[in-house]
């Protein structure tokens, strides 16, 4: 449910409500045309996608004027909810499936996201660097960090620094085993919905 949504992040304002109550709509028309989410998620959009890409949020806010990447973002998760929660953000999110990033162009022309590029590209051609790269699960993290660590910029300006923070679940133990420097967040910490007793934030430092 959205109203989850509202109570978890008091702070926002308006136009921030109005475009993440105008996800659900725009998702479910553009998902008859192009399949970018699963019927059956679409029943828990809210929970399954928006509230989860906000976890993110929780356990790293982003301050402004800061570059976000997201990789293999699909439909625009986790980026799109992201960048209504930080509008002074900028946030690039890359696809290497060209209808996906469609939808997502597309979503983020109707909400007048301004602060959203989107582009059909594997993150390796990426340019520019970024103070986290974010991502939903793409791949396994040993191939994962090859793909972005030349990509994180050198000037640390947040409480964590820079590197990525992925959204994982599972046992992720023999994943991580070659990154001593990871925290892992378990999302149960901040949401009680039953999807997310095996979800967690992965950060890892580059």
């Amino acid at each position: 449910m959205i109203t989850s949504i509202f109570n978890q992040f008091s702070n926002l304002n308006s136009l921030q409500k109005e475009q993440l109550e105008a996800l659900l709509p725009l998702y479910s028309d553009w998902n008859q045309r192009i399949n970018v989410i699963s019927r059956s998620d679409m029943e828990h959009f809210y929970t399954r996608h928006v509230l989860h890409s906000l976890g993110i949020a929780k356990v790293q806010p982003f301050i402004s004027g800061s570059k976000i990447l997201d990789v293999g973002t699909g439909g625009g998760f986790p980026g799109i909810p992201l960048a209504i929660l930080f509008p002074e953000v900028q946030f690039t999110l890359v696809d290497s499936i060209g209808k996906k990033i469609k939808v997502v162009s597309a979503v983020a022309d109707a909400l007048e996201l301004h602060n959203v590029n989107a582009f059909h590209k594997r993150a390796e051609s990426v340019k520019g660097t970024y103070d986290f790269i974010v991502s939903r699960a793409v791949t396994h993290m040993d191939r994962f960090v090859p793909w972005v660590q030349e990509k994180i910029s050198t000037v640390n300006r947040h409480e964590h620094a820079n590197g990525i923070l992925y959204l994982k679940g599972g046992d992720l133990t023999e994943e991580l085993a070659s990154f001593p420097n990871a925290e892992i967040t378990p999302l149960t910490q901040f949401f009680t919905e039953d999807f997310f007793e095996t979800k967690k934030v992965v950060f890892v430092p580059l």
